[in-house]
């Protein structure tokens, strides 16, 4: 059974907060470049392209957008700054790669049991605390939900997870520090697929190793997991932290080499102007941004939304 997600008013407000600093960086710099012109003309495309790359967008984004402002222009012959705003929201909103759960919510598909995230990321982007804020987001809507500390080269990774699956009311599944990974996960699923766990959540090393290192392993626990459940890992969840801004797009590339990323989650939007690094990673690397951190509470992830966090960034 799906949960619709109804994007509520506390929903849009948490983002138009941790969009602030993102919106205010970009746009004011678009507005100056604007001011007193009647049509876009090269000025104003520098002007653009300057606000865009250092909200970290991407260079690349950036150019793929002044280059369909530019078709636009040489198109329709005269374009006045008013019209810009409505030309950039559809462009950015059509490179924002396309989340199956705007509408479907935090719900998970019927046919798979139990569904199986295998989640990824470096120290330090909150990969453990979206792992937590996920479980709660499950069993809120109903699910019963497993926690695999597959983390355990740091020493503090289980007690933290161990944390959130009590706020969670999820089971956390976890051996003695420096164990094999592997090892845990397959514990983790053994227990889930017992007791007919809906959601299974799998913590993963988040030091940052040479891409061999990194794949061999997280391949050993998928390898490991598909003895239990042929399907698994249903989803593979990347956690970037949005605040790095350029170094969340080298950590993109690192992952995603290692393994086949089908999911991002970007945190820590709320406090930086750095917000636009949501626009390029989508767009460079064709893959979704599921959800969204706004926060450090227990409700503070969202599902993302494209046309609502291009909307957030162009209100007035």
């Amino acid at each position: 059974m799906n949960f619709p997600n109804i994007f509520s008013r506390s929903s849009k407000d948490k983002l138009d907060k941790s969009l602030s600093k993102t919106k205010d960086s970009m746009f004011n710099k678009l507005a100056r470049a604007i001011a007193g012109r009647s049509t876009v003309d090269e000025n104003i495309l520098d002007g653009l392209e300057e606000a865009l790359i250092t909200s970290d967008v991407g260079v690349e984004t950036t150019l793929k957008i002044i280059g369909k402002i530019e078709e636009r222009i040489a198109r329709d012959k005269y374009i006045n700054s008013k019209e810009l705003n409505s030309i950039l929201r559809d462009e950015i909103t059509a490179m924002l790669t396309d989340n199956r759960s705007e509408t479907d919510g935090f719900s998970i598909p019927d046919t798979s049991k139990p569904y199986v995230i295998m989640v990824a990321g470096v120290n330090g982007v909150g990969k453990t605390t979206t792992i937590g804020k996920l479980a709660y987001q499950f069993t809120k809507a109903g699910k019963k939900v497993y926690l695999g500390a597959a983390d355990t080269f740091r020493a503090a990774a289980a007690d933290q997870i161990t944390i959130w699956g009590e706020r969670a009311n999820a089971t956390v599944i976890k051996q003695q520090a420096g164990s094999d990974p592997a090892s845990v996960a397959y514990d983790t699923l053994s227990s889930a697929t017992a007791n007919k766990a809906d959601v299974v959540i799998i913590d993963t090393a988040g030091r940052l190793h040479n891409k061999i290192n990194l794949m061999n392993e997280l391949t050993k626990i998928k390898n490991v997991m598909k003895k239990i459940v042929p399907t698994a890992p249903d989803e593979i969840l990347l956690v970037l932290d949005g605040s790095t801004g350029q170094n969340a797009f080298e950590q993109a590339r690192q992952f995603t080499a290692a393994t086949e990323v089908n999911a991002l989650a970007i945190t820590k939007l709320d406090g930086t102007a750095k917000g636009g690094v949501v626009i390029g990673i989508s767009d460079q690397f064709k893959i979704p941004v599921k959800y969204i951190g706004t926060g450090e509470g227990t409700d503070d992830l969202q599902i993302f939304n494209r046309k609502e966090f291009v909307d957030t960034l162009f209100s007035d």
